[in-house]
């Protein structure tokens, strides 16, 4: 099955009438309607420039993938899966921080309005398609966090990526971060399932459940190992 049948994205749609609704209860009650009315409009601009850095992204994800496909007949991408930072989400860790609402402070501040997470079959892939994204031109690392080689104290394992791409606009030339997590099917089971059990049980996650979780994430990584060899082994590699 090709890729870009499996791109799973959760594009916003937005107009200033749903980011109003959306952010009624967190924007500064000091703003004026003017003041307002501009934050909204830059938001509208900001998700269209953020949803445009995902697709220029996903596309070289999936160029590189069918090409891995053509010439080893084999596709290291399991699929892709976008987010965009909902407007509620934004002005919140905007607050928080104690930054103002404005465009150019938002890039600066927030590296994970866009995201994409790339699921790869086998843990060698994922550095193989790091190596070869990071040699194109138009591509920036601006920073790297390996919790595969490094995994986190709980046991999650990824890789993740802030980079810079640019997006050609009318007028100008913008360069927007976009977070990319990578990961095997194994490390996504892993962390998709500990998230639910986390962040969604109404009770909370005793320290004995945490061991556990961490044993959980342990026993899969050796599996996912496993499975590489096997590949390997099968394949002569």
């Amino acid at each position: 099955m090709k890729v870009q049948e499996l791109i799973l994205e959760r594009k916003i749609k937005l107009n200033i009438e749903q980011i109003l609704m959306d952010t009624k209860n967190i924007i500064p009650k000091n703003l004026s309607s003017e003041d307002i009315g501009k934050q909204y409009q830059e938001m509208l601009i900001m998700q269209q420039l953020y949803n445009a850095a995902i697709r220029e992204i996903s596309t070289k994800l999936e160029i590189l993938d069918e090409e891995f496909q053509v010439i080893n007949s084999h596709s290291p991408i399991h699929h892709l899966e976008s987010r965009l930072k909902s407007p509620s989400s934004i002005v919140s860790k905007l607050v928080k921080k104690g930054q103002p609402l404005d465009f150019k402070s938002t890039m600066k501040t927030l590296t994970d309005i866009a995201g994409i997470r790339v699921i790869c079959h086998y843990i060698d892939e994922i550095y193989t398609i790091e190596r070869l994204l990071a040699k194109q031109d138009d591509v920036t690392i601006i920073k790297k966090t390996d919790y595969i080689k490094n995994p986190k104290p709980n046991g999650y394992r990824s890789l993740h990526l802030i980079v810079s791409i640019p997006v050609f606009l009318s007028e100008k030339v913008e360069h927007v971060p976009v977070e990319i997590q990578m990961r095997t099917i194994a490390m996504d089971f892993w962390a998709s399932l500990e998230h639910n059990i986390r962040y969604k049980s109404n009770e909370k996650v005793s320290e004995n459940l945490h061991e556990r979780l961490k044993n959980c994430a342990e026993s899969i990584a050796s599996i996912d190992v496993e499975m590489q060899e096997i590949y390997k082994e099968l394949n002569n590699k």
